[in-house]
């Protein structure tokens, strides 16, 4: 028998990109209706990681979650009467809001050069992921997302800022990208997952040709038709061969899903102990 609807766990996941995507599948087999709220700066490349693409297709499926589109508060309303899924939308936090308190909110849009926004008081635990976040300015508790630091900060420093370094992938760094020259509109006709070589064509930025940067397996690229900032990733080449993995959740975005679960659960039982003190 469906949860009433006030009392269903309600999550509001800020991005759609593959971490957004792996802390999502772990919150929804917790029980949570999982709500993820686009926002298009930066643009998601690693589309068959991640439920994004659901915004154009009505229904994804990442492992075993099939995540469908909603277009407005009523349909997110409803949602909260059945079982725990995950949701994609166009709608922003603003437009949820009046849905309900929201009881998790999560900023996993790794924004890196932007002001990150307050998000404390906007549901009853706010957790902000990556580059410019504080537990004692912008969110309850803040998560880094660096390789080889990732979990969550225990105190009120800031997490680390970006440094431009790109993480290594089959030992190939920064170079395994193409990063956006100017904004512009951005079209390719090439699938994720095909394989590619060394200044083929993968698409056009405002009528140029953006080539590929190496050999490999196409892993992420801009979909077809977005207006893409100044700046960002377009599009990702796995070098790594028969290893090459471009769908499914990957192991970073499992560890920072991973950590972050379990600020939840420590921000938990820390409120059941302050109720219920020896």
């Amino acid at each position: 028998m469906p949860q009433p609807n006030h009392h269903r766990l309600f999550a509001v996941i800020l991005g759609t990109n593959e971490i957004a995507s792996a802390i999502g599948i772990q919150l929804v087999r917790a029980g949570y209706c999982v709500v993820m709220s686009h926002d298009p700066d930066p643009p998601v490349i690693r589309r068959k990681m991640a439920f994004h693409d659901a915004l154009f297709t009505d229904t994804v499926q990442l492992e075993d979650i099939v995540a469908e589109r909603v277009d407005d508060g009523m349909q997110v309303h409803q949602a909260l009467r059945r079982p725990a899924q995950i949701l994609v939308t166009w709608l922003g936090l603003l437009d949820l809001l009046p849905v309900r308190h929201i009881d998790l909110l999560i900023d996993a849009r790794l924004q890196k050069r932007r002001i990150t926004p307050d998000l404390r008081r906007l549901g009853r635990l706010a957790i902000g992921l990556g580059p410019g976040f504080s537990s004692n300015s912008n969110c309850d508790i803040a998560v880094e997302t660096r390789p080889g630091k990732i979990g969550p900060v225990t105190d009120a420093r800031w997490t680390d800022a970006a440094d431009g370094v790109a993480s290594s992938l089959g030992d190939v760094g920064a170079e395994r990208f193409v990063y956006s020259p100017f904004a512009g509109r951005w079209h390719t006709p090439v699938e994720i997952g095909t394989r590619v070589y060394r200044d083929l064509v993968l698409g056009h930025l405002s009528g140029i040709p953006v080539l590929a940067p190496r050999d490999g397996i196409l892993r992420g690229i801009a979909r077809d038709g977005s207006e893409v900032p100044a700046g960002v990733k377009l599009l990702e080449i796995d070098p790594r061969g028969r290893h090459a993995q471009w769908t499914g959740t990957d192991q970073r975005g499992r560890a920072i899903a991973n950590a972050t679960t379990a600020a939840v659960k420590l921000h938990t039982a820390h409120r059941i102990t302050q109720r219920n003190p020896a």
